[in-house]
């Protein structure tokens, strides 16, 4: 069963038309796109963004800042520090479509060792983590050297 939120803090609403090759905005107009579909597949590869990219932003924010969370509790310097998210789309077995994601943390004031930690404090913090755990695929790396693959 799905953990229930206690609270829910903030709801984030947004309204696509036209699907893959329409567009979006948010509610409060603060983010407008047009989308484009890659010609990876089968799309016209238009100026456009995709779910995928903007899924990739999302899950890098939210999984960068529960590391900086981390980071300060335990007295860490992550200035300059960066995730690089990657999200793949592709078909699966069993029919339909799904996604697999890795992301790679770039941190040059804290040790390897120390680096790795993070990473896997932080995706037990990271909400997107926490959604995605059981169902898809992310692979978690320190300068691209894997860590952990979780999910």
């Amino acid at each position: 069963m799905p953990a229930q939120l206690k609270e829910v803090l903030y709801t984030a609403e947004a309204v696509v038309e036209g699907g893959r090759e329409g567009h979006g905005r948010t509610s409060d107009g603060r983010l407008v796109v047009d989308f484009s579909v890659p010609a990876s597949m089968s799309g016209d590869d238009g100026p456009g963004t995709n779910p995928e990219q903007l899924f990739a932003v999302g899950y890098a924010a939210c999984f960068q800042s529960a590391l900086l969370g981390v980071a300060r509790g335990r007295n860490l310097d992550p200035s300059g520090s960066q995730i690089t998210s990657r999200v793949g789309i592709g078909p699966l077995d069993s029919g339909g479509f799904g996604l697999q994601v890795s992301l790679d943390l770039h941190a040059p004031n804290i040790a390897a060792d120390e680096a790795r930690e993070l990473m896997l404090r932080a995706d037990q913090r990271c909400p997107y983590s926490n959604a995605t755990r059981g169902n898809i695929t992310v692979a978690l790396s320190v300068d691209g050297q894997r860590i952990a693959q979780v999910g």
